[in-house]
């Protein structure tokens, strides 16, 4: 069976360990719990007729004191970096980890989770902003781990480019 590892960036409170628990798990809890260092899960689902476990690395969350350990994505296959659609600096920090990502491991497949989907009215993301990003080649994807609109979808998604 092939395995790949993923990694999942974004700052702190932005929903990294609510999308892995909505995904592997089927659930979601108010609860917000912090995640401290790396917890890792896996999900076996099927790409093309072959079995492909996804090895999940859901990291720390990071703000201006705590940065992302480059060990943590040494050997990934791709990432998600998730965004609070309610925080707009919480994009500016997927800008900021993506730099150093592509800097340490060089570029690999990801996708930039709009997560909190099911907040949108609350959303203060510059529609510019994301059109800016997407013309440096982003893809975003709108989430919500408390919903589960377009969690399956995602990760199914990267798992296709990742088997290629």
């Amino acid at each position: 069976m092939l395995q790949k590892k993923i990694c999942l960036l974004g700052a702190f409170g932005v929903g990294k360990t609510s999308l892995v628990r909505r995904y592997v798990h089927t659930i979601f809890s108010d609860n917000y719990l912090t995640t401290v260092g790396v917890k890792i899960d896996k999900k076996v689902l099927n790409v093309g007729g072959e079995e492909l476990a996804l090895i999940l690395w859901d990291i720390a969350g990071e703000d201006e004191v705590a940065a992302v350990r480059v060990s943590y994505l040494r050997g990934a296959a791709g990432y998600l970096l998730v965004v609070d659609g309610t925080r707009p600096e919480t994009l500016e920090t997927a800008a900021s980890i993506q730099t150093r990502i592509v800097a340490e491991v060089g570029a690999v497949p990801f996708f930039v989770l709009l997560n909190k989907a099911d907040l949108v009215d609350d959303w203060r993301l510059q529609p510019e902003r994301i059109e800016q990003l997407e013309a440096e080649g982003w893809i975003f994807r709108r989430t919500s781990a408390k919903t589960g609109d377009n969690v399956e979808a995602t990760f199914a998604d990267l798992a296709a480019r990742l088997a290629r």
